[in-house]
Parts: C-alpha cells; sequence; structure tokens
C-alpha cells in the first residue's frame, strides 16, 4: 500500500477520533491534530497517532500539521472563529498541496439561516469552494451522540428540552461519519466537488426517539417540550451564547423539517448499513444507565 498521511482536526472528539482509529487499522499515517494534550489524545497516541497539538486558529501550527499530508478531515467546534479557521486551512493546504479534504459541515448549513453558526458553514463551504482545492462536504443531522449529552435526565427519567414534538430527524452515529471520511479519503476521486447529507437508518421525533431508549433500558423516560426562551437561557449558561443561539435556530429548522430525511450515502461509500438508534443505545447502555453525560460532544 502506498504510503500516506492524513491530518485529522478534531481527533480527540467522537468522530475525529474514530476517523483516526479507522484509519490506523487500515495501515495510514494518522497526524492527530488536538487543542491540549490530554487523556484523549494519549489514547490516540498509544494507537499509533503522532499526536500535533495546535490551534486551527493559528495559521502557523496549521500550516505545520499539513506538511507532506495526502488528505485532511477539517472540522471546527459550534463556536466564533469558523470562517477564519477556515480560511487558515485553505491556505495552508494549498501551500503544502494537499490532495483532498473532507469537510465537516451541517446539514441546516444555508444562505438563509438563522443560526450563525449554520451561516457560518455555508460561508465556509464557499471558502473551500473558491480555493480551487478538491474538498468533499458533509452535511450530517443530528449526531445520536447528543442523546448522550442528555444522559443524566434519561437516568432520572425526564428530559426536557427546546425541540418541537413533530420535529423528525434519523440520528446518525460518529462511528459512521468516521468510515464515510474514510472511504472518502481513501478514494477521493469520486467524491470531489461533492456535498453529501448525511442520515441514520430511520426517523424519529424527540418524544419517539425517548420511547425508544425508554424501551431498550427499561426505564421510563418522558420528553417535556420547554419555551425557546428557557432551552436558550439553559444552553447559554451551561455551554456558550453562540451555541444557545445556534441550537434555538436550529430547533426551529428541525420543526420545519431541514434536519429529517434518509439516504444511501453511509450504505455507498462504506459498504454497511448505517447504526440505528437501538444499536447505538445498546452499545453505550452503560453510560446512559450510570447517567454519565459527557462534558463536550464533537
Amino acid at each position: 500500500m502506498e504510503s500516506k498521511i492524513f491530518l485529522v482536526t478534531g481527533a480527540t472528539g467522537d468522530t475525529g477520533s474514530k476517523v483516526t482509529q479507522f484509519l490506523l487499522e487500515k495501515g495510514y499515517e494518522v497526524r492527530a491534530f488536538a487543542h491540549k494534550n490530554d487523556e484523549r489524545s494519549t489514547k490516540l497516541a498509544d494507537l499509533g497517532a503522532e499526536i500535533v497539538v495546535g490551534d486551527l486558529l493559528d495559521f502557523q501550527s496549521v500550516r505545520a500539521a499539513l506538511d507532506g499530508v495526502s488528505g485532511a478531515y477539517f472540522v471546527y467546534p459550534i463556536a466564533p472563529g469558523l470562517i477564519e479557521a477556515t480560511a487558515f486551512f485553505v491556505q495552508a493546504a494549498s501551500e503544502a498541496h494537499v490532495g483532498h479534504i473532507v469537510n465537516m459541515s451541517q446539514i441546516s448549513a444555508r444562505r438563509e439561516a438563522k443560526s450563525h453558526g449554520a451561516f457560518n458553514h455555508w460561508i465556509a463551504e464557499r471558502v473551500f469552494d473558491w480555493s480551487g482545492l478538491s474538498v468533499t462536504h458533509l452535511r450530517p443531522t443530528f449526531f445520536a451522540e447528543w442523546f448522550l449529552y442528555y444522559a443524566r435526565d434519561i437516568k432520572d427519567g425526564l428530559v426536557k428540552m427546546g425541540f418541537f414534538r413533530n420535529g423528525k430527524h434519523a440520528p446518525i452515529a460518529a462511528e459512521d461519519q468516521a468510515r464515510v471520511i474514510v472511504g472518502i479519503l481513501e478514494s477521493p476521486g469520486p467524491h470531489a466537488g461533492k456535498t453529501y447529507p448525511l442520515f441514520g437508518p430511520k426517523e424519529y421525533t424527540y418524544p419517539e426517539a425517548f420511547a425508544e431508549i425508554s424501551e431498550i433500558l427499561n426505564h421510563d423516560i418522558r420528553y417535556e417540550e420547554i419555551p425557546l426562551k428557557v432551552f436558550e437561557e439553559r444552553i447559554a449558561k451551561g455551554r456558550s451564547p453562540f451555541l444557545a443561539q445556534h441550537l434555538v435556530e436550529v430547533a426551529k429548522d428541525h420543526a420545519a423539517g431541514i434536519f429529517s430525511g434518509t439516504n444511501d450515502v453511509v450504505k455507498r461509500i462504506t459498504g454497511k448499513e448505517p447504526i440505528g438508534l437501538r444499536e447505538f443505545v445498546q452499545k453505550n447502555r452503560r453510560p446512559f444507565e450510570m447517567g454519565n453525560a459527557p462534558k463536550v460532544i464533537e
């Protein structure tokens, strides 16, 4: 096999860590770009990844990380700075002659998006497109991992969210997204210039999803829709005002059907059916039953 080096940003997150793992398992060299050295980066190093500590808003560290790289996975958190980070990454990738980039966007990214985060993703896509680099954009619906964020509430039996009861989406696991990313990085040709919406296999409303989780865990869980203002205040206090504004607007998008749908993209690129909600909960049964919510979901 031809020796290739792939750069994985967000390498300690849910998707990035799986991308790193799967690439290493296939025998590729992986440069894992992390914000800091911690237990998660140590685990990746133990698997064989080269750990590079840096900041996507630091051009010099990005440029150094991309040196000699064949392909890269780019992801940025729901936070201010995405457009600047994208411009830095594009310039650095152009100088380094990177063969292909997989860009993690989101399904609500569009010109008319009211969410600052979603609109910034749309602009970031355009920056990549203008660059002339070979790029594939991924637009996933909500991650299945977001249910883990509510693990404590699930354990307590009451989940309060600002999402309307009628909105639907097919949750997609980070593991499936990682397999898609790896498949594209391995054989980028057919995917260059493409934008792929990513979905799990089955759509749910939030009440339906929590009813399914309740059945799997054999534990009563009630879903309560709360006013958007209350939802926004809770997220702003617990996380950030930027994320709160994003989630309020995507809650409206969710109700309007922006996040709905299914397709065969995961199966076509990976050869495997995407993981369903039931399988995801079974694989993460212990954190759900223990109420172990991660501090950050990436």
